[in-house]
């Protein structure tokens, strides 16, 4: 099955494109100017050194891979990372900030714990003359516009990929059927990972449907429900919504870490052979399930790239540290797939698809 053509960004919103430019616009010599004070200072060796922000490392693969792209990235530019663990506490993580401007680092990298928990410490780290670079989870629009750049994935266009691969699905394992009931799970309410990505999952199953009229199955959707990324909460909020509504036909899971939370509620409940859904983050676990049970539930998969997420954040900081210009968003590579291809994306020595290594 061919995918649709896609493009990076292709779902970004007017708005957010040209507040981007604007921003850019109006900080550029501001950035590079200050940019400029700190470099070279922060060790005696004079080797470059960057800070990197964790929101939280423990319980997570994901967030651990993170950690290993950004080192990989400063062990290919000779330089030494410093990476401090917020734990999940916003007020551990303004801390940890402003330890790394104490400590005069050349460039921070932020995985921030909420949009606007930061602003007093970037705000430090700017007059410091240190540059920071956010990666993974979104600032808000405010703070976006007082850093270097933010290093994602484009999630409305991944999470497109996989609502479309899942369409043909849900159509070809329920001939005939014409409305189903779906719901999406989510990480937290008024996160904004949470709302892209069912953005995404929505236009990309709209689009096969509008591409294939009269041979798909059109979905009423429940209301969103948040697993807080993890598999036991989401476990009981899937169980309350397969009690509930025994019809459930289509789900759509934010992240491939609360799927055992997912596939427990929904055996306990009766209803995991009878459900079409489709899984983001890409981890392996649920690739070699699609490979194993190729007419099983999970039927579609997108990646997120916490490797080469964190990769791309460091080289963003080089040019950054180098007097490089602001950069905006910079999207790195995702891919999506359904069970026909789930081989060529499988390798049991990882725990995520890595496109990169």
């Amino acid at each position: 099955m061919a995918l649709p053509t896609i493009k990076e960004g292709t779902y970004m919103k007017k708005s957010s494109k040209i507040l981007a430019i604007v921003g850019i616009l109006v900080l550029a010599c501001t950035f590079s100017s200050l940019f400029a004070q700190g470099q070279g200072e922060a060790a005696d060796d004079g080797k470059i050194v960057i800070g990197l922000s964790q929101r939280r490392i423990a319980g997570s693969d994901w967030w651990k891979t993170l950690v290993d792209g950004v080192q990989y990235g400063a062990d290919k530019h000779g330089a030494e990372v410093v990476v401090l663990d917020a734990n999940g506490d916003t007020v551990r993580q303004n801390v940890d900030v402003n330890t790394l401007i104490n400590r005069n680092v050349d460039a921070i990298i932020i995985n921030a714990n909420d949009p606007l928990g930061l602003s007093s410490s970037i705000k430090a780290a700017n007059e410091a003359g240190i540059p920071v670079i956010a990666v993974n989870s979104a600032l808000d629009d405010s703070l976006m516009r007082q850093i270097y750049g933010y290093v994602v994935e484009d999630q409305i266009a991944t999470g497109a990929r996989g609502g479309y691969i899942l369409a043909e699905a849900v159509a070809r394992r329920n001939p005939g059927l014409k409305e189903a009931k779906a719901v999406v799970i989510g990480g937290y309410p008024g996160d904004v990972l949470s709302d892209l990505r069912a953005e995404g999952y929505m236009k990309g199953y709209q689009q096969w449907l509008d591409e294939n009229p009269g041979k798909g199955v059109k979905l009423n959707y429940l209301p969103m429900q948040y697993g807080h990324w993890i598999p036991n909460d989401a476990m009981p909020v899937v169980r309350d919504i397969a009690t509930a509504h025994p019809d459930l036909k289509v789900l759509f899971s934010e992240s491939c870490v609360m799927q055992a939370g997912i596939e427990q509620a929904l055996k306990a409940a009766g209803l995991w052979d009878q459900i079409t859904m489709a899984s983001y983050d890409g981890y392996e676990s649920v690739v070699k399930q699609m490979m194993d049970n190729p007419d099983g539930p999970v039927q579609a998969l997108t990646t997120n790239e916490p490797y080469r997420q964190g990769l791309a954040a460091v080289e963003m900081a080089i040019r950054a540290i180098n007097g490089g210009s602001p950069e905006g968003t910079v999207f790195v590579e995702t891919v999506a797939f359904g069970t026909d291809e789930a081989a060529k994306y499988y390798d049991g020595s990882k725990v995520l698809v890595d496109t990169v290594q």
